[in-house]
């Protein structure tokens, strides 16, 4: 005897060798011997068993499915009833089995029951699963003729419009998605790859770009409807005149500086601040702006600014205007001592905005070490002096420079026309100096005034070498001062543009806008904090490609590097460091010889392999532990 079973979902056949109340033994139709469950048998046969199931599942495959459902009526039935209405006569046992095979394959047309009995699906519900197998097919044949679009070098328009999302957010439900991976497979290359083969990467900026809107700006970088700022009160007029420091293509002037002789022998100074809270209302939508971006976002050869270029141009310390102001007024002896701090809310004449290109030729370490701080300019006496005041600064905060230490650079890009040009300026020149002593004197005295106060703010803190953010006070050690509370450039930070808030109030012995606990302030903070170092991610990321660009644009195959540790290189020339294999041994500071193996700027990656040392070379050990 033979039987007709089924197991894990599928139909087999097989000889009985031995029966038992629930089980039998059998031999499969390939030769093996197992043990089955008597409940899994549906019918027992005596023709040959290689034959049986070939002949059920011929006879099944002609069974029509559609006039089979209309057969079995709304009641549930046993396979067996159907068989027989289905043939109009008592069936074989190959018909049954025919007919037990067909209602399984059709899931969407019988419900399974208990064994052996089932029950037909209803009409409505039927109709809707034939629609949903009928979409997916007509979805297939999409995703299908999409692929193969991909798979030629063509790229789709429905792709096209959706192709930065499928690169960096990809709905894996979606056709376009489905169209490109199955085109990424076929074609055995990677989504940007692919992206880049059928013409959707217009450039690998657009490309990064594209893709930072997409986490940071979803909406775009425009800012909408927003109602003006309004006019700021009648303020006094300073009686100073101050000057700014800034490079060429700053826009966003938030600084000045001011220097008065006293008839005491001591000196004035005035640090002013741009004062854009003065015209923009708690809860207005600009402030809502500031907000949600948090900062200016810089990167080569643009930015995406804070604030709309209209309030920008409202409050930017501009030259010849007189400009509302947050000013710290330092008093300072002969001898560089601090004696006397004042804070007003004024306008101030700014009569000068200078700039580092033009600055730095008459204002440099030469001159300044020249008889006379070398030839005359515009506010030499006060920027002479500041500089002193800006060393003294530096060395009460500890920060000497060391003599013995190699100089530290800054690196500026400059994108004209698709060029990029990298220019290097040594880190802690002379304006650079000044400009930074006074910030950080303004931002840790303005700091301590709000902690004294009660009054929270945001401030930066950093110990055990990590930097963070916090409602309190707490010491910078990089810094070498107990507080710092940025402050200073409220037109591009929000993190400044609230502490302006918070000192506004400060001064007119006002309710700040933000008490101690506000869970506000503190999500504020968070955000920013997250969002600024995002913003830095990508400009890091953008100079990183163009640093790859200025290799192949300038023609540079074989770079020379600094050594740092173990495989660890600085390239020269440009912000970048790599590792490379195969190295010598070699110290700190040990300059060598590269050769560019491979440039990649789409996968924005570099090979670069070691060729020679050029020059060997002991720096001191703070440098390496630093390195």
């Amino acid at each position: 005897m033979n039987v007709f079973y089924e197991e894990s979902g599928s139909f087999k056949v097989g000889s009985v060798v031995s029966r038992a109340e629930a089980s039998l033994q059998i031999d499969t139709q390939h030769g093996k011997r197992t043990k089955l469950k008597a409940a899994n048998v549906f019918l027992e046969f005596n023709s040959p068993l290689q034959d049986f199931l070939p002949a059920a599942e011929a006879l099944a495959a002609d069974i029509d499915v559609d006039f089979l459902w209309e057969c079995c009526g709304e009641d549930e039935f046993g396979f067996e009833t159907l068989a027989a209405d289905y043939f109009g006569h008592a069936p074989s046992v190959s018909e049954n089995a025919a007919i037990l095979l067909r209602l399984y394959a059709a899931p969407m047309y019988f419900y399974k029951k208990t064994k052996g009995r089932f029950k037909a699906a209803p009409e409505e519900t039927l109709k809707a699963a034939l629609a949903g197998i009928e979409r997916k097919k007509r979805e297939q044949e999409q995703i299908d003729a999409w692929a193969g679009e991909l798979a030629a070098g063509t790229l789709p328009d429905a792709i096209r419009s959706q192709l930065m999302t499928l690169l960096y957010r990809p709905d894996k439900n979606t056709l376009e998605f489905k169209a490109f991976d199955q085109a990424s497979k076929a074609t055995s290359l990677p989504p940007l790859r692919l992206a880049d083969k059928v013409g959707g990467i217009e450039s690998v900026p657009a490309y990064l770009m594209a893709g930072f809107q997409l986490e940071h700006f979803p909406k775009g970088t425009g800012f909408g409807s927003y109602a003006p700022a309004t006019a700021t009160e009648e303020l006094p007029l300073a009686t100073v005149k101050a000057f700014s420091i800034d490079d060429a293509a700053t826009t966003e002037i938030d600084d000045a500086l001011s220097v008065q002789w006293l008839d005491n022998g001591n000196i004035r100074v005035g640090i002013h601040i741009a004062a854009p809270t003065l015209g923009i209302a708690v809860d207005s939508p600009l402030e809502k702006i500031v907000h949600q971006r948090l900062s200016t976002v810089y990167f080569p050869g643009d930015k995406i600014t804070m604030l709309p270029d209209e309030v920008v141009q409202a409050f930017t310390l501009k030259e010849g205007h007189d400009c509302p102001a947050l000013s710290l007024y330092v008093e300072v002896t002969p001898d560089f001592e601090l004696v006397a701090f004042d804070n007003r809310i004024e306008r101030v004449h700014i009569a000068a905005n200078l700039r580092h290109d033009q600055l730095e030729q008459v204002f440099n370490e030469d001159t300044l070490a020249a008889d006379g701080f070398g030839p005359d300019y515009a506010f030499k006496r006060e920027l002479v002096w500041l500089w002193q005041f800006a060393n003294a600064r530096e060395a009460f905060r500890g920060k000497t420079p060391d003599p013995n230490r190699p100089p530290q650079v800054d690196y500026n890009f400059n994108v004209v026309d698709g060029k990029v040009i990298i220019s290097i300026r040594k880190r802690g020149s002379p304006m650079d100096k000044l400009v930074s002593e006074l910030m950080i004197l303004a931002n840790s005295e303005w700091g301590r005034m709000l902690a004294e106060a009660d009054i929270p703010a945001m401030y930066r803190a950093q110990s055990m070498g990590k930097v963070r953010m916090t409602t309190r006070p707490e010491p910078h050690v990089g810094l070498g001062v107990q507080q710092y509370a940025w402050s200073t450039s409220p037109l591009r930070r929000a993190s400044d543009f609230i502490n302006q808030r918070q000192l506004t109030a400060m001064i007119r012995g006002e309710a700040p806008q933000y008490k101690q606990g506000d869970a506000m302030l503190f999500a504020l903070l968070r955000d920013f904090d997250t969002a600024y170092s995002a913003y830095l991610g990508f400009q890091d990321k953008m100079e990183h490609f163009w640093c790859l660009r200025w290799f192949s644009q300038e023609g540079i195959s074989e770079p020379t590097a600094s050594y740092i540790k173990e495989d660890l290189v600085r390239v020269d020339g440009v912000p970048m460091r790599l590792r490379i294999g195969g190295l010598p041994e070699l110290s700190n500071g040990d300059r060598i010889q590269l050769q560019i193996v491979r440039i990649d700027e789409l996968m924005q990656e570099i090979e670069c392999r070691y060729v020679a040392v050029l020059e060997r070379k002991t720096l001191p050990q703070d440098e390496a532990e630093e390195a």
